[in-house]
């Protein structure tokens, strides 16, 4: 097999073909609406096809190796094939799959995330993150008996209606006075958008005006205290302690978002900025590499799920919902991230961000990285980044990432398509240090295609 990496560096320039890649996505082309059920896994011309992983390498159809970067957009913590969680799956499945019954491994998992942090009180499992956030706005809405939300400009929290408003807005629809309601999905209604308040990024000042302004029909505020889609960067403490000092006062729900950020510490995100939410939702690293959510929180207001007789239930089922399988690999995965694999994750963060920042410095081109523990995001512009706007980039910044990541892809690392990443566990000075060197050499090539191009 033509490896483009041995144990710890690139080794070659060359790479095996793709054709058998390329002849995958041809017929998926013929069966799925344009080749894929995820959108983020859409690359130029196709993508490589995974045929097996292992640690922090993913191996295509075609006998590529490739430096994994995204762990499956941050949920692999542990990278792939880790031997204690294929044990608990393999163990768990042949006891049985999934039933129309609790198991004993669900009480298992939920005792463990519950002695992570004082706000976890009670918790509800789910299938994915988007289900999470969905359930935890329904339990807002019962408790406060409001209909409407807050969320931050610019801020993913899952495919559901209200949490996409102003996912992607552009220039020419910011608003001026206060952030609009921009619409993401063709088809989303009208109604949806008038429910959904959007906030600016570390302006307190303005955000706390709008909670006020709207507060009356406000049940929850959404925000995710190092949000990727906003440019990876953390929340200011002073715009951190204006919001919850302000949907405190004023009887709104702060739901923290820690999805993709639970993994900066054994606690989670929240005591990082000494925040109490009243729910937090999470998901990715908390099932092992299998589909989860969660919600959970205070106990008066997670009781509004409780379907006991007598009880304000807000329905909420799923028929592969805490599956002993993917409970069991979840409780893998947590009990492996002791203080020392954190530990290790993010001095290898820090790392990370040093190394990219001194290669890309080398250049003379303009470049940062954001980001924090074992999260990262590369920005091909030097400006200030405080917010979703000042991290958007232009025309000219997105036809170089489109170049770059593609190229990435080609010389065996794979990022996201808006170069962030996240480091998972197997991961070593190495493998940072030769992602580095790539970074470099790709926004140098980017550059110069960019030029020949124009």
């Amino acid at each position: 097999m033509n490896s483009k990496f041995d144990a710890t560096h690139p080794a070659s320039d060359r790479r095996n073909s793709t054709a058998r890649s390329q002849a995958l996505f041809e017929r998926a082309l013929q069966v799925m609406p344009g080749g894929s059920t995820r959108a983020t896994i859409f690359f130029h011309p196709h993508p490589p096809y995974a045929a097996h992983g292992q640690g922090s390498r993913i191996v295509d159809v075609d006998g590529n190796v490739i430096l994994d970067f995204t762990n499956n957009f941050f949920s692999a913590i542990h990278g792939h094939a880790n031997p204690r969680i294929v044990a608990a799956v393999t163990e768990a499945a042949a006891r049985g799959i999934s039933f129309g019954l609790p198991t004993e491994v669900e009480v298992d998992l939920a005792e463990h995330i519950c002695a992570r942090s004082p706000v976890f009180e009670t918790i509800r499992f789910s299938n994915s993150g988007s289900e999470a956030v969905l359930s935890a706005i329904k339990a807002a809405r019962a408790f406060t008996g409001r209909p409407a939300i807050a969320k931050i400009e610019g801020a993913y929290h899952g495919s559901y209606d209200h949490v996409e408003v102003s996912l992607d807005s552009k220039p020419g629809n910011w608003g001026e006075a206060a952030p609009a309601g921009t619409k993401y999905a063709r088809g989303t209604p009208d109604a949806v958008v008038g429910d959904t308040v959007i906030l600016p990024f570390n302006d307190a000042d303005a955000a706390v005006r709008l909670l006020e302004a709207h507060g009356s029909r406000l049940a929850a505020l959404l925000f995710d205290p190092l949000p990727s889609r906003v440019g990876l960067i953390p929340a200011t403490p002073g715009f951190v302690a204006a919001i919850r000092e302000a949907t405190q006062r004023l009887g709104i729900v702060l739901i923290v978002d820690e999805i993709v950020c639970f993994r900066l510490s054994h606690g989670g995100a929240h005591p990082l900025w000494d925040l109490k939410p009243d729910l937090v939702t999470l998901g990715k690293i908390i099932g092992g590499g299998l589909p989860i959510g969660a919600v959970t929180g205070r106990r008066d207001i997670m009781e509004m799920f409780d379907v006991r007789p007598g009880k304000p239930a807000v329905p909420h089922g799923g028929t592969f919902t805490a599956n002993p399988v993917t409970m069991a690999a979840g409780l893998a995965s947590l009990r492996q991230l002791d203080q020392p694999a954190y530990d290790h994750l993010n001095r290898l963060g820090d790392h990370f961000r040093q190394r990219v920042t001194a290669a890309i410095a080398g250049t003379g081109l303009p470049a940062q990285v954001t980001g924090m523990g074992s999260l990262f995001r590369i920005h091909p512009h030097r400006r200030p980044v405080h917010d979703y706007r000042t991290a958007y980039p232009t025309d000219a910044e997105k036809a170089l990432m489109g170049r770059l990541h593609p190229w990435l892809v080609e010389q065996g690392f794979l990022l996201t398509p808006n170069l962030s990443g996240a480091l998972s566990t197997p991961m070593t000075e190495a493998e940072v240090d030769a992602v580095a060197e790539a970074l470099a050499e790709g926004f140098a090539w980017a550059a110069a295609a960019g030029r020949a191009a124009a």
